[in-house]
Formats: structure tokens, sequence, C-alpha cells
């Protein structure tokens, strides 16, 4: 198995417990910014500041390309960037993707972890509704002399919700004075997509583990609740009633007090 060499972002004070955030599809380290800055200050009530990272996954973000994608490449690449870092005791935070990518970390490397948490994403196959996107992003004109603005026209045409379209536009990058180009491995994400949506496997977590979830998303329903207590025994779940699938751009403040919370436990 290949490891890539991961980029990452690290903010807060050295000594303290190291937290790893893990974006989402289509996503970087950028994503959840807001709750890395937040974790990486102590309170006002002398709570305490986290050493935190935060990464780009294979391809995404500034992180290499590779030639093909499944969580347990994901996971070994995280796990690479561990041992480099000599972290232990560690928060894994995980949204969507990089939530998967988190639970099989914790299936294999159990004994390097403090917590888990897994935002909006439960372990089981989900269905493929990023299709479009794929789609609006393949057919983009990245040639010479385009603007960002007529990019941005086009993914608007086919992705009709303006936070997505913001969103995907964050990985839209000048690779030279005139010429656009995708952060992302756009091919490799559409051949791999039945991989990306794919369950993590059977194993049994015992790692005390938080999810959080939207109660406007349908990433982990009621019903899919028994399910994550027998896999993850020692998890509990949160939900906040009027987030989406994006929770911790919506509800950024309690996300950060949960796994404040999470982490005193």
């Amino acid at each position: 198995m290949s490891v890539l060499d991961l980029y990452y972002r690290r903010l807060g004070p050295d000594g303290a417990t190291p937290v790893i955030i893990l974006h989402g599809l289509f996503g970087s380290s950028d994503n959840l910014g807001s709750i890395a800055r937040e974790l990486a200050e102590p309170t006002e009530d002398g709570s305490t500041a986290f050493d935190v990272y935060m990464v780009d996954l294979r391809d995404h973000g500034r992180s290499p390309h590779g030639s093909t994608t499944s969580y347990p490449l994901m996971a070994a690449d995280v796990h690479a960037l561990v041992m480099r870092l000599g972290l232990k005791d560690i928060i894994l935070v995980g949204h969507s993707m990089g939530g998967k990518t988190a639970m099989l970390f914790a299936q294999r490397w159990p004994e390097l972890l403090k917590r888990l948490v897994v935002i909006d994403i439960s372990p089981k196959e989900h269905a493929n509704n990023q299709d479009y996107i794929v789609q609006a992003l393949r057919a983009a004109d990245l040639s010479p002399g385009r603007t960002r603005k007529e990019v941005e026209a086009h993914i608007a045409q086919q992705v009709k919700e303006p936070g997505v379209v913001q969103f995907l536009l964050k990985s839209l990058f000048w690779k030279s004075e005139d010429q656009l180009a995708w952060r992302m491995n756009v091919e490799l994400l559409d051949r791999e997509m039945e991989a990306i949506l794919a369950a993590i496997g059977p194993e049994t977590v015992r790692v005390p583990t938080l999810f959080i979830r939207g109660g406007q998303s349908g990433y982990i329903t009621r019903e899919d609740l028994p399910a994550i207590k027998e896999q993850f025994p020692n998890s509990r779940v949160e939900t906040i009633a009027y987030a989406g699938h994006w929770v911790h751009a919506q509800a950024p403040d309690e996300v950060v007090a949960f796994i404040r919370k999470e982490a005193s436990s």
C-alpha cells in the first residue's frame, strides 16, 4: 500500500492534546478552519487550548494526487502523518468522507486515539447524490484565459445551492498567470466514487466516540442509530436539530462545545 505525504496546517500550543481534523469530499483543510481556530485558543472560562492539525486528504487541497483511492488508503495516509509527527492520545475529528476515514483509522489504530468525533456520517454505504457536482466540475472550461467568474457561472448553472457553489470554488486556483485548475483530483474522484461511498467495514470500535448529527441531514438517520451503537459501543450521538450536512459551518459554536466536552470527559 503506497501512502501519500499529506499537507497539513498546525495551530495551537506545543504539548497540548493533539486534535486532527479531516474534511469531507470536494473539500480541504480550510473547510473546518473556524472550528480549528476556536479549538486552538483557550476559552475565557479557562478551558484548555488544543494542538490542532488541519489535514488535506489525498486528492484534495494541497496534498498529492494518487492513482486510486479508498478508505484504507486515506486512513493509512493519516497514520503515516501521525507517525511522522510522533503524535499519540489524539482526538480525531472527521466530517463526512473524513469521518469515514477517521472511523477506519480507529478500527486499525485505536491505541493512538483518546477520542473519536464523527460529524454527520454513518459507517454504512451511502447512495450517490454527488454525481451532478462531479459532472459540473468535469465540464467546467478551465482553458487559458478563463476567469473565475466564468467558471462560477458554469458551476451555478448545474449546482443550484449557492453555498455549495462557493464551497467548490474554494478549490479553484491559479495554476499559472492565466490558467485556472482544481486542487482536487476531479477525474479520479469521479472514477472512484463507489469507493468513497462505501461502508468502512464491520469491525467494532471501542474508542470513546461522539457522533454529531445534523437534524436536517439524511446522512445519519434514526434507523442508523442501533447499528452505530452496536459497532461503536462506547459512543453517543448529539443532534443539532436545525443543521444540515454542513453541521460545522451551520453550528460552529455547538460543534466546538461538543468537542471540548468530549475531550474533557
